[in-house]
């Protein structure tokens, strides 16, 4: 491999030729062989925006040469479009709070920026420091969570619109299946009737509430403390950069970012990312019941519940012919379970913090994105290839509803609670309809049985039998 000497605070080091990384990219990329995982495109998009929109506000304070200033722009640019991905591969579990990833940035488009005003990379003279120009009026301790906070903000929205997808899919189901009236269960067993839309509706609700929660934990991450540089203290920063940093980023994504308010506490809590981390594992916990839910109402089928059919996308076994299996309700559970994984680093490395810096803020980053990559795709495809397709399968859903004894329940108004667990017992016992045993007990007629135990209105609530059912 050929390579190059880079140089470092430390001394030289060699760096592959073609490389636009630099000396302490390089010792990082040495130091640290850990996961084979690297950064999410999030996290570097969300850098080089802060570098792009720093470029310009010193450059406008008149902090920095305006030949440095808009190479350093344009090569900021080119990160943010994604040009350079394979220059970004360190490994997330590194030096605390981050400045590796800091440093790599900054390495990167200085690089790139001296190449535009035409050095080459192995050119002792080029002029553009990573440090001094690129790094100007900043710190890992300030950039690392202001890229956490627009990292996420930069998929919030695809985030939303794919729960947004899955309780619409969830809600047409339930239109669908609102004459289905079937047996509902509680503990597992027998219950009084609900619709199979009412079901569906409950599942529906429940992603909305997430929706909500996820949506207002996102717009607690648009409180950015960009200028804080190590401490918060904003040394080494323009009085008027903090605001201007928030202005330009504005500008340039359309955030709507805001400013935090105590610069010291945006540099020692990461709780804004633990909140938002909580708010997406509360969604997971609602996924998994629901993928609970579907697999237990499409078990079998033929000794099962076998309520409901969810669409065959693929054999499901290796050696029994014809099994089909509930594979992308499995496929969600995985994910919402490494969803819950991730949570629990952002949680303990949220607290981790010590005095003025949080120096676990590498991990939260990357199980932040991470969470957001798994669930938007996951619920994507739950939504498409199985919430969209569910079939019911009336005579199952109708028929378990026919044999249950807990129909009984709308009786204890009208004949007593005690009569009415006599009438179950004793049709359990015999295995003879509800029906029958009050007929042969003359507790009420045929049409006052009818009325009374009329399945569908049960589902609407009220006292059956007395004109409030």
């Amino acid at each position: 491999m050929s390579l190059r000497t880079e140089k470092d605070s430390l001394g030289n080091v060699n760096v592959p030729a073609d490389a636009l990384w630099g000396a302490q990219t390089q010792r990082a990329i040495e130091n640290f062989p850990i996961s084979g995982l690297k950064s999410y495109r999030a996290f570097v998009w969300a850098m080089a925006l802060i570098k792009r929109a720093a470029a310009d506000v010193n450059r406008d304070l008149g902090l920095l040469d305006k030949k440095f200033a808009d190479a350093i722009a344009r090569a900021a640019q080119e990160v943010i479009e994604n040009k350079w991905e394979t220059q970004f591969i360190l490994d997330p579990f590194q030096a605390g709070a981050g400045t590796s990833h800091n440093m790599n940035v900054n390495e990167v488009i200085a690089n790139r920026a001296n190449q535009l005003l035409g050095f080459k990379l192995d050119d002792a003279k080029k002029p553009i420091s990573p440090n001094d120009h690129v790094n100007m009026a900043q710190s890992t301790n300030d950039t690392i969570p202001t890229a956490i906070r627009l990292g996420c903000l930069w998929r919030l929205d695809e985030l939303l619109q794919t729960l947004d997808a899955l309780a619409d899919a969830l809600d047409a189901k339930a239109k669908e299946f609102s004459d289905i009236v079937k047996s509902g269960r509680t503990h597992l067993q027998d219950a009084v009737p609900v619709t199979l839309g009412q079901e569906f509706s409950a599942y529906a609700r429940a992603v909305r509430n997430d929706r909500e929660r996820i949506a207002t934990a996102g717009d607690r991450l648009r409180r950015l403390g960009i200028g804080g540089t190590a401490t918060g203290t904003g040394l080494n920063a323009h009085p008027e950069y903090h605001q201007r940093m928030l202005k330009r980023i504005n500008e340039l994504a359309n955030l709507n970012v805001r400013s935090s308010g105590n610069l010291f506490e945006s540099m020692s809590s990461l709780a804004d990312a633990a909140d938002f981390s909580a708010a997406m594992n509360t969604f997971a916990l609602t996924l998994t019941r629901i993928a609970n839910d579907f697999r237990l109402l499409a078990s079998g089928p033929t000794t099962g519940l076998d309520e409901i059919r969810l669409p065959a996308v693929q054999p499901g076994s290796s050696i029994m012919p014809g099994k089909v299996n509930p594979v992308l309700a499995e496929m969600l559970n995985m994910a919402c379970y490494h969803v819950m994984g991730n949570n629990l680093t952002v949680q303990m490395a949220s607290a981790a913090g010590q005095l003025e810096l949080n120096v676990m803020m590498p991990i939260i980053a990357y199980n932040l994105f991470q969470t957001m990559d798994v669930l938007i795709g996951a619920v994507n495809a739950f939504t498409t290839k199985c919430v969209a397709g569910i079939t019911v399968n009336r005579e199952k859903a109708e028929g378990w509803l026919a044999k249950s004894t807990v129909l009984v329940t709308a009786l204890n108004p009208v004949i007593g609670y005690l009569k009415a667990a006599e009438v179950s017992k004793e049709a359990m016992a015999r295995n003879v309809p509800i029906k029958q045993v009050v007929l042969e007990k003359g507790y009420l007629s045929a049409a006052e049985i009818d009325r009374v135990l009329d399945v569908k209105k049960m589902t609407d609530g009220g006292i059956m039998g007395t004109g409030g059912g």
